[in-house]
């Protein structure tokens, strides 16, 4: 299986909301690392604070929240800093948030090695917070930043109160930038439920029956009577049923209705598709409907893949069908479009990165395209690039046949049986068409490689270790291709022999392409191979492509019998 892309989000929020050159210096300094992209910059007059919103691959969102550490370092001065918000500072908290193909303790990890170079690099101390905590009172935000940079002086050298990384004696560094809270939190999602009704009441009810907090227990069960109190003299809360949660009623002008507003604060615990049904059902009892969802902000992708995947099986339908149509169905089932139009490619984050990177890819390309561009004189696309591609039409063609036996009048019962099959083909066409592009790219880099300077014995060693380099991973991508394709036969020998028997056919060509994958591929093993040095090596690498070779063409003879017979 291909791991999803590792996207982390990272928030800053500095010690400066008043002056626009200081926040552009800053911002600027972030852009500079290639490959991140900003996605908000939020200053506040009153708080004097300003919340930075970035996204990037774990490296570069790394570099990035270094150099905004450091540049709001060196023209922040928090000896002269005043404003409503608790901070600590010049740059107040640094938080990592996984978005996509990397958990929160991987995060967490990530936050720790970020707050120890900080303070090792550029003298800034660094308290460890939330997922990245290093004791578990640290996990509190406010624990870390009590007394805020006020207290510090008191609290740098004291063992239970110092920073996690760079304690030292009060000095002009530390009065100048302050203390840096790194950390690690999940994703928060943004969402209000829109409601066919005014009453701000009514919405306040129904957020109350929901949001982990829940309601105050009141004397009699009256909803007008006295909040009772515990012994300790705290109010009784009968909680919601959303854990992970807060939620609040209200009225909203510009649309005209009320909205139950919510922070989903642990998406792993309350996927935005979950809190949805659950506020219509609780709406529903109380003679309301919701009518859609609007977000606010950015979101993970897997919010939209989760929820539609979700609403799907309850319809009892495939869930292995090409991403933007689940997407599509996430959007009318939520009634993300209610309010205003919904366009995916705003509002998820992977979109916005992958657009704000865009870059000529084969798989971008119209089918005429892509053999236009494999016809020109130029030697890529080749034929490592055109067996992947054959391969992921192979998958594709496993995949169709699953779909179709999943909604195969009178094989309502098996539904689930072809969506799991169908799942496994679009993980591996996936995976093939990520290799389409990745064919080629190793063709560029042996070209790179040779174009390197070889005037001095230096750059000769240098120029033939990276042409070694090149050619070994240019004989490993098409070897991965083979592997890939090889996933095919098993989707479509269970297609030939249980799927819709009116698409064996469609089985049966889907072999074919995956047998021509695998040795197509299996060329670019040998000829890449022949030019290591490492015979050892290209030996073995070889031999695994011969014995893929045979085993195909052992699957190809077996699976094309069975469609044989059933023509």
């Amino acid at each position: 299986m291909v791991r999803e892309k590792q996207i982390v989000e990272c928030v800053p929020n500095i010690s400066e909301g008043r002056n626009k050159e200081v926040i552009k210096q800053v911002t600027d300094e972030i852009e500079r690392v290639k490959g991140v992209k900003l996605l908000d910059v939020d200053p506040g007059e009153a708080t004097n604070r300003t919340v930075i919103t970035f996204v990037g691959t774990p490296d570069v969102v790394m570099e990035a929240a270094f150099r905004c550490v450091q540049k709001a370092a060196q023209l922040i001065d928090m000896r002269q800093h005043h404003g409503a918000h608790p901070r600590m500072g010049a740059t107040d908290v640094c938080p990592l948030i996984p978005v996509s193909g990397i958990t929160l303790e991987e995060c967490a990890e990530l936050a720790r090695k970020l707050a120890e170079r900080i303070a090792t690099e550029l003298k800034v101390p660094c308290y460890c917070y939330e997922a990245a905590a290093r004791t578990p009172e640290r996990k509190n935000l406010a624990i870390c930043r009590k007394g805020e940079y006020e207290g510090l002086q008191e609290r740098m050298t004291v063992e239970k109160e110092a920073p996690d990384f760079g304690a030292r004696p009060w000095d002009e560094g530390v009065a100048r930038s302050g203390c840096t809270a790194v950390g690690a939190r999940d994703f928060l999602i943004a969402t209000n439920f829109n409601l066919n009704t005014t009453s701000t009441r009514r919405a306040n009810a129904i957020a109350f029956d929901v949001r982990e907090k829940g309601r105050p227990q009141r004397e009699g069960g009256s909803p007008v009577g006295k909040p009772m109190k515990d012994a300790n003299g705290k109010t009784i809360m009968i909680p919601g049923t959303l854990k992970g949660t807060k939620a609040i009623g209200w009225y909203i002008d510009e649309y005209e209705i009320a909205q139950v507003s919510m922070n989903i604060t642990d998406i792993n615990v309350t996927p935005l598709h979950v809190a949805f049904d659950e506020v219509s059902r609780c709406a529903q009892n109380r003679g309301v409907r919701v009518t859609g969802t609007e977000i606010v902000g950015l979101i993970p992708k897997r919010t939209l893949i989760d929820a539609g995947k979700y609403f799907l099986k309850k319809q009892q339908r495939s869930t292995g069908i090409p991403e933007n149509d689940i997407i599509k169905i996430a959007i009318k089932s939520m009634g993300l479009d209610d309010l205003k139009e919904f366009n995916p490619r705003e509002k998820v984050i992977e979109f916005l990165l992958e657009d704000a990177q865009k870059s000529e890819k084969l798989i971008d390309l119209t089918v005429k395209g892509f053999a236009d561009e494999t016809s020109r004189e130029s030697p890529a696309p080749g034929g490592g690039t055109i067996s992947a591609y054959m391969g992921a039409l192979g998958a594709a063609l496993g995949t169709m046949v699953a779909n179709l036996s999943s909604h195969k009048a009178g094989w309502d019962a098996r539904w689930e049986e072809f969506s799991n099959w169908a799942d496994k083909g679009q993980m591996v066409q996936a995976e093939l068409m990520m290799l389409v592009d990745e064919d080629t790219e190793a063709f560029n880099r042996i070209m790179e490689a040779f174009g390197l300077p070889k005037g001095t014995d230096e750059e000769k060693a240098a120029r033939s270790a990276a042409i070694q380099a090149a050619t070994l991973f240019a004989t490993e991508v098409p070897l991965h291709t083979m592997k890939a394709s090889y996933k095919v036969f098993e989707i479509c020998k269970a297609m030939a022999e249980e799927g819709n028997p009116n698409s064996v056919s469609d089985a049966g060509v889907g072999v074919l392409a995956a047998r021509a994958a695998v040795l197509g591929a299996g060329l670019n093993v040998k000829i890449n191979a022949a030019g290591l040095k490492d015979r050892a090596t290209a030996d073995k690498l070889v031999g695994e492509a011969n014995e893929l070779i045979k085993k195909a063409n052992e699957q190809e003879a077996e699976i094309m019998k069975i469609v044989e017979e059933k023509l």
